[in-house]
């Protein structure tokens, strides 16, 4: 469901996951969304996928009840345990978000930061069909970028489908296509719709946040 060309360019380029969040230009967006991520999941106990290097596993941690942060790649998990999350809290684990073991555990909420983006469009109901398999009835979290000229990577091609595509460089040089979509909230509702009830869309310029409940 994610291309391998993703997980392949994440894992090379683990180290310099984070580079995003410092561009001074996004810090006023940032810091609001840390106060609606922790917000929206104060209390709960949370299934974080495709945690990355952990930043929005701290927010989560901060306010939720616990959270199980999870990454496919074995080098994002690493470079989280770095961040000395409260141990109490916070459990990291490799797994695959499209293909998520029987025994991923009960969650009353899922948080996705920064990765919807990459599901391409024609697989993102398949994917939230698995999401309610495995967990349930939960409360879903999306959070991820908008477009913006001058600070968005540019878009290198669009597909027959809608699909948006970045090309992506490591730090030795190799060039990646990576799936990446800016969807509008009229698509966004367009799409969970039939999948989801009770959908919010918080928009700022540099990033979006919905809330919904599978159903």
């Amino acid at each position: 469901m994610i291309t391998e060309q993703s997980a392949q360019f994440y894992a090379k380029s683990a180290a310099n996951h984070d580079r995003v969040y410092d561009k001074p230009e996004r810090q006023h967006d940032l810091a609001e969304m840390r106060r609606h991520v922790a917000e929206a999941l104060r209390g709960h106990v949370v299934l974080e996928l495709a945690c990355g290097t952990g930043y929005w596993t701290e927010v989560i941690a901060a306010s939720a009840d616990s959270v199980v942060a999870t990454d496919i790649n074995a080098e994002m998990i690493a470079l989280a345990r770095l961040r000395a999350l409260p141990a109490d809290k916070v459990q990291l684990r490799i797994a695959d978000a499209c293909k998520l073991p029987d025994d991923i555990g009960s969650y009353t909420a899922i948080f996705i930061g920064a990765w919807w983006s990459h599901v391409k469009r024609e697989q993102q109901e398949k994917f939230l069909a698995h999401l309610r398999a495995r967990v349930g009835d939960a409360v879903l979290v999306l959070l991820d970028d908008a477009y913006v000229e001058g600070s968005s990577d540019t878009v290198a091609r669009t597909d027959l489908e809608g699909n948006t595509y970045q090309i992506r460089v490591t730090a030795d040089g190799e060039r990646y296509e990576i799936p990446k979509t800016y969807p509008s909230d009229s698509a966004l509702r367009k799409k969970m719709a039939s999948m989801v009830r009770e959908i919010k869309i918080v928009r700022l310029e540099y990033y979006w946040m919905l809330t919904c409940r599978l159903k």
